[in-house]
């Protein structure tokens, strides 16, 4: 299978890249490296894919239309598009960027695919469309038309558009809700890695509410399996949540950083910026049921493992 991955060299990207080279698929990666975070870490994340025989990297910003066009029409037996601008609050100082870098480049993805007569799309869209909610776990049938920043706006966007093209000229997409990522090379303005970082050199961190705040944390080996799973299965249009499936409040994340860690963190209590949501819950019965998926690594294994990682790059 010929596989093309927009957004490779990010956090999700290039961890799905080396599962499906690694599965046998012969995979094309773009990414046309944003400057949201320094360039040196996103090529660090391509490191195991460097000379892998069944990966071919190029450096391409989906905002060129032409150059998109150009690209899909060499034909691929799916698309996985999980290039973009993320983060809810950087979004709010920075809208034109987050409504390029999504949802243009989305629709020069979407058009290319209909010109070249490329049919199948697996897009990363995200768990923040679902905006303020108080009643849990979240389906995917719950309203998602009061988005609380640009982000998550842009997002939902996206996934209209999907459903437009599929109505109109047939391509076959999954729409995948990804609920709070994180692990390994995952960027670092995310909670984990600011934490992580601050608390390990006896740093104060910035803790946003009273910490009762919850999230579906979702282990980056879970997401990956999941995507892989849509890779192969993608039929018709289906919006489906990956979560964990497991809230854990903010106070309770700190708290297991702090014991895994062994150092007391010392916290400072910031107002809760506009545009977060007070939850995250994903209910996972759909992706049980069309893709065979069911999340594995639960918050305590994955937070042990990022750590890891994030010592054995300190040294490197």
């Amino acid at each position: 299978m010929r596989v093309l991955v927009t957004g490779a060299a990010g956090f999700i990207g290039s961890h799905l890249c080396e599962r499906l080279v690694s599965s046998g698929q012969r995979v094309t990666g773009v990414d046309n490296f944003d400057p949201y975070y320094d360039r040196t870490t996103k090529e660090r994340n391509l490191r195991a894919l460097t000379g892998s025989d069944g990966f071919h990297f190029l450096e391409l910003d989906l905002r060129e239309r032409a150059a998109v066009a150009s690209l899909v029409a060499q034909g691929w037996d799916v698309v996985v598009h999980l290039a973009g601008r993320g983060g809810v609050r950087r979004s709010i100082a920075e809208p034109l960027a987050y409504a390029e870098n999504n949802y243009i480049a989305t629709l020069n993805v979407l058009e290319a695919m209909r010109e070249g007569g490329c049919g199948r799309l697996v897009f990363g869209s995200t768990s923040s469309v679902y905006g303020s909610r108080s009643t849990a776990p979240f389906r995917e049938d719950d309203p998602t038309d009061r988005p609380l920043s640009p982000y998550a706006a842009t997002k939902k966007a996206c996934e209209v558009l999907c459903h437009a093209y599929h109505h109109l000229h047939g391509l076959q997409i999954f729409a995948l809700r990804f609920f709070t990522v994180y692990g390994p090379r995952q960027r670092p303005d995310m909670a984990i890695y600011r934490f992580v970082h601050a608390i390990s050199r006896h740093q104060p961190i910035e803790r946003y509410g009273d910490g009762s705040t919850e999230r579906d944390y979702t282990y980056v080996e879970d997401i990956v399996e999941a995507t892989s799973l849509a890779v192969e299965r993608v039929k018709g249009y289906e919006i489906i949540n990956v979560g964990g499936s497991r809230t854990t409040s903010l106070g309770t994340l700190i708290e297991l950083i702090e014991r895994l860690l062994g150092e007391r963190a010392m916290v400072v209590e910031k107002r809760l910026p506009p545009g977060d949501v007070p939850l995250t819950s994903a209910d996972t019965t759909k992706a049980a049921r069309l893709l065979n998926f069911e999340s594995r690594i639960p918050i305590e294994e994955g937070l042990k493992r990022f750590i890891q990682w994030f010592r054995e790059e300190q040294i490197a």
